[in-house]
């Protein structure tokens, strides 16, 4: 029985851009952690050998110590590492690939084609190439099939099936179907997909081990494997340090922060969310919200998708300037073009009812 793991996109040295600055540069001392709290847990699961499917780094000239750290998480592992760099990594002049001094244990494949690693200690041939330029617009199983003798042969690589725009090494189904390969462990797509299969190949993208962004959302790890007697089985794994979520919360008939206290979730601390408001609503102020909740999140932001009440309208036919104002509103509102617009007529009615009621305006 062998036991593995299969991660990637790692995305090492990211920006995290929408964080302040100093949430920013901890993110991405987090992420480098990330990759030592993974050594941490192949030892102590008796893993025995680790895919990585590409984009390990943001890009293909990250930091000389996010290298140099990676290096030596992955020597950590009492495991065999195959790496396959990806198109944000990809293998080239000055690529940390080329720069860093890699531990025995670690295998990396350079060549711009299929090429085999047997492990004959591990019962298993592994086959992999690389990307050498941040594109890769034929597919690098074209023309390939792992020899049939009785060995397990697994296949890794950063790539995408069947895409619309053939950039990043676009598999087609029927070639993964000839491969001969047992398992594909792939990169590119940051969205965990289920275990499939094309002909007798199980394939599986376990999506990227952090989320960096709202549409990245959710729980984020590996697939843990296990080969024992030819058959191939895979549990997910969640490892992510912090999750990115959205929650949708209707604040018809309550106040806003009544309705966000008792929509909230009590493992929010650790984690980054966007919350929109929405339902009927009068007057809304996200930002104050968002200073009065900030300590329950690790990040939080609120923005507001509600609409006006139907009563406030009602006022519409009144002879005042508070009818005037809301009859000419209400006729931009309906002749909005889009979603965006109508918004912005929302937000200018509460405004201006809270100026007619001498109210603040925040």
């Amino acid at each position: 029985m062998l036991k593995f793991i299969h991660g990637a996109d790692f995305h090492l040295d990211s920006a995290f851009a929408a964080l302040p600055a100093g949430q920013a540069a901890e993110r991405r001392r987090e992420s480098r952690d990330l990759v030592f709290r993974l050594a941490d847990y192949v030892n102590a699961h008796d893993v025995q050998l680790v895919l990585l499917a590409g984009d390990l780094f943001d890009s293909a000239a990250p930091y000389r110590e996010t290298g140099e750290a990676l290096a030596e998480a992955l020597g950590r592992m009492k495991a065999q590492v195959l790496a396959a760099p990806g198109n944000h990594d990809w293998y080239g002049p000055g690529s940390p690939w080329l720069t860093v001094d890699w531990p025995e244990n670690v295998h990396i494949f350079r060549d711009n084609a299929m090429t085999a690693l047997d492990l004959p200690e591990l019962g298993v041939t592994v086959h992999g190439g690389a990307f050498t330029a941040p594109e890769q617009a034929s597919s690098l199983l074209e023309g390939f099939s792992a020899p049939r003798d009785g060995r397990v042969h697994l296949g890794l690589l950063h790539g995408e099936t069947d895409p619309a725009e053939a950039r990043y090494n676009p598999l087609r189904r029927e070639e993964i179907a000839a491969s001969g390969l047992a398992y594909l462990a792939l990169g590119h797509i940051h969205k965990r997909a289920q275990p499939w299969t094309c002909g007798e190949t199980l394939c599986a993208w376990p999506g990227c081990v952090e989320g960096r962004g709202f549409d990245e959302l959710g729980e984020k790890g590996f697939y843990e494997g296990v080969i024992d007697g030819g058959k191939i089985s895979l549990s997910f794994i969640p490892f992510a340090r912090r999750r990115y979520e959205i929650l949708d919360v209707d604040v018809t008939g309550r106040s806003p922060r009544a309705a966000l206290e008792a929509a909230l979730p009590e493992d929010s601390k650790d984690h980054l969310y966007r919350i929109r408001l929405t339902g009927e609503a009068g007057r809304v102020d996200a930002k104050a919200l968002e200073t009065a909740l900030s300590g329950r999140f690790y990040a939080l932001e609120i923005r507001d998708h509600t609409r006006v009440a139907e009563d406030v309208w009602a006022r519409a036919g009144e002879d005042s300037l508070r009818g005037l104002f809301l009859r000419r509103l209400r006729a931009r509102w309906e002749a909005a073009g889009d979603e965006a617009e109508r918004e912005t007529v929302t937000r200018a009615v509460r405004f201006g009812l809270a100026a007619l009621d001498h109210r603040d305006l925040g």
